[in-house]
């Protein structure tokens, strides 16, 4: 793994200590490390009384490497600690959500409302013969709606599987296929760049193919027409009329709660499957102590969409049990102004703001003007997920969006790990721009060389975890040996992130990204193999090799390199380079649209016919290319080169 281009974050020495006052109030004191090392479990098992147990647990953890259970014996209810609780303790009166539509229709909705909403939800689900264990998936907008109907699920302790909205009919299909859905809910669109979109008609497409889906919930949000059949129902025909009563029942702690789909080295997605107690635990300690969250006072903003694991965890699950007050943006940061974000702040008097490194260097790009428009001092914490987030992006996010007034927690982890793992805590760290510093309590992290022995301050290597951790993944759904192929085979007795690090002198960590061929866009992760196959989907098409390169705005762009079949005129050049990225968005979705594609004769190849796209990814992001001594025909990546210079297609 190279890290030439990462040198010189070993050489950050600028430091942002918290100030008196932050230190003062914040929610977690220094001494929280050495509770935890001192006693991994019993902290643990701490952090789980923050949630209601029906049933106590009988012990804390049983680890059969690398298989996990936490919290053994316990019973709990995800819905009712969001929501039931909170309206029991007389807190039903607090706002959970205030949610903004892009056209700008708003909703004020309190926890007592909440609840009543997820009860009705839940009883209709009944009515529709969803029960404990079934999987129901959700396609939806970010509209309150979406949180009400995981919330529902998790109530009657049936699974959820959110697919992101902006995912085709293909992706939605393969999805439903492999959790074997029974149920979808949906809505006609949503509100995007200005405009409705359609979401419905992708829900008809996916089930022309084979799956047991019964019935299709539809919420009405755009009015747009759609077509009609017999298993889709419209959510407001049956929810409106339900009870708002509804006495949960509590599941074992280690009840599925959801699936989540996340791009694997192979074509298929993977169905990551998160169970309850621990899952829970580690949401709600982790939105606590890195977000220094005080729910009397704060109104905190997770811009994420619910379809991706930040969603879950940080707009669903950690804030609701903690009984925040929170944002729900439905649109796109520049609609219908580029301040649209800062105006949303301004107005909303957010004091907590979680968003992606893609976002902050966008704002960059368009230019201090637009912040500086609104008023941003209700702002007292900022956090950033997705990615590594480069030194320059978060200075300005320090200066321009915090002004220099707000400590900057910088998280580390993924769909797999549940909840954040590496991250400053505000009131004890003092930060470095551009490191996520260093693993939570609790959290056991190493950087290891290719033989799995741990490096040194001031080197590099692979990202991996020693110990269980309570949100971790319980495995790949329905495939347990690629589970263990996937994460537990590279190293032995650890688990291996797929992320590249290095320790900074000072044992501080900075994240390098991916060291496989999963590319990370925008913070979402895409496969190669996904978008490959795609391409080569495409009547036109004979082979494809596709890389991940360094891109400004979205962290890694993609770049395809497309050999087309006998017969197609590469002259055809621009029209076809816009079938082709419309074809990729149309098989996967718009988020994995290649930032551009060259049509090239050959792909550089070992003797073997492997595909050496690192040589590709130094051609995409204008390096000398390495060494290409391996390779059947040394003069590939010379035509390759040359074609580049001659001809980009780009939008």
């Amino acid at each position: 793994m190279s890290s030439e281009s990462f040198e010189n974050l070993s050489y950050e020495d600028r430091t942002f200590p918290p100030s008196d006052s932050f230190v003062k109030n914040a929610n977690a004191k220094s001494d929280i490390y050495q509770e935890a090392d001192a006693d991994r479990l019993a902290f643990w098992e701490k952090q789980a009384n923050r949630l209601h147990w029906d049933t106590k647990w009988s012990q804390v953890v049983d680890w059969q490497l690398p298989f996990a259970k936490w919290f053994i014996g316990g019973k709990l209810n995800a819905s009712y600690n969001c929501l039931d609780r909170h309206v029991l303790e007389g807190r039903g009166d607090r706002v959970a959500f205030h949610f903004e539509g892009e056209p700008g229709d708003t909703q004020t909705i309190t926890y007592k409302q909440l609840l009543s909403e997820v009860c009705k939800t839940t009883n209709a689900l009944i009515e529709l013969g969803i029960k404990q264990g079934d999987r129901v998936a959700i396609y939806m907008p970010m509209i309150p709606q979406a949180a009400i109907a995981m919330l529902a699920c998790a109530r009657l302790g049936a699974m959820h599987s959110v697919v992101f909205g902006g995912f085709s009919a293909d992706s939605l299909l393969s999805r439903i296929q492999d959790a074997d859905a029974s149920l979808v809910i949906t809505a006609d669109g949503g509100y995007r760049k200005g405009s409705a979109f359609a979401l419905k008609t992708a829900v008809d497409e996916a089930l022309k193919g084979e799956t047991n889906v019964k019935n299709v919930l539809v919420v009405k949000r755009t009015g747009q027409e759609v077509r009609w059949g017999e298993k889709d129902i419209w959510w407001h025909e049956i929810v409106d009329k339900q009870s708002d009563q509804h006495s949960p029942e509590f599941f074992d702690s280690e009840n599925g709660l959801f699936i989540l789909y996340t791009s694997g080295t192979t074509a298929k997605p993977k169905g990551i499957f998160h169970t309850t107690g621990g899952y829970l635990t580690q949401a709600a300690f982790t939105h606590h102590a890195v977000f220094d969250l005080k729910a009397e006072s704060d109104v905190y903003w997770c811009t994420a969409d619910i379809g991706w694991i930040t969603g879950h965890s940080y707009v669903v699950y950690g804030p609701l049990i903690n009984g925040a007050t929170q944002v729900m943006y439905e649109g796109t940061p520049d609609t219908p102004t580029k301040g649209r974000i800062f105006e949303l702040i301004e107005k909303y008097k957010v004091s907590v703001l979680y968003t992606a490194p893609t976002l902050i260097r966008t704002w960059m790009k368009w230019g201090d003007e637009y912040p500086n428009k609104s008023d941003l001092s209700s702002l007292r914490l900022l956090g950033s997920v997705g990615e590594p987030i480069n030194p320059e992006a978060w200075m300005w996010y320090r200066e321009v969006i915090g002004n220099n007034n707000c400590p900057i927690v910088d998280t580390w982890w993924q769909t797999e790990t549940g909840a954040i793992m590496i991250s400053p805590l505000p009131g004890v760290t003092a930060t470095k721009p551009g490191s996520a510093m260093k693993p939570l309590p609790g959290i056991s992290t190493q950087v290891v060389d290719d033989e799995g022995k741990a490096v040194g301050n001031g080197r590099g290597g692979y990202l991996v975890l020693n110990q269980p951790w309570p949100s971790m993944m319980r495995g790949i759904w329905k495939e347990p040996e690629r589970y263990k192929e996937t994460y537990w085979s590279r190293f032995n007795n650890l688990y291996f992130a797929g992320d590249g690090a290095k320790l900074d002198k000072d044992g501080a960590i900075w994240l390098l990204g991916r060291v496989d061929d999963v590319m990370n866009v925008s913070g979402h992760r895409i496969s190669t193999t996904e978008v490959e196959s795609a391409l080569v989907s495409h009547e036109a098409v004979a082979e494809a090799a596709v890389v991940g390169a360094n891109d400004e705005m979205t962290g890694q762009g993609i770049v395809a390199f497309v050999i087309l079949r006998g017969g197609i005129a590469a002259a055809s050049g621009e029209v076809l380079v816009k079938q082709l990225r419309d074809h990729v968005a149309k098989e996967i979705g718009p988020i994995a649209k290649p930032r551009q594609i060259m049509v090239v004769a050959e792909l550089p190849k070992t003797r073997s016919g492997k595909i050496m796209r690192r040589l590709l990814r130094d051609v995409a992001e204008n390096r000398a290319v390495g060494d290409s001594t391996t390779l059947a025909d040394p003069n590939v990546m010379k035509l390759i080169s040359e074609g580049l210079k001659s001809g980009k297609s780009e939008d």
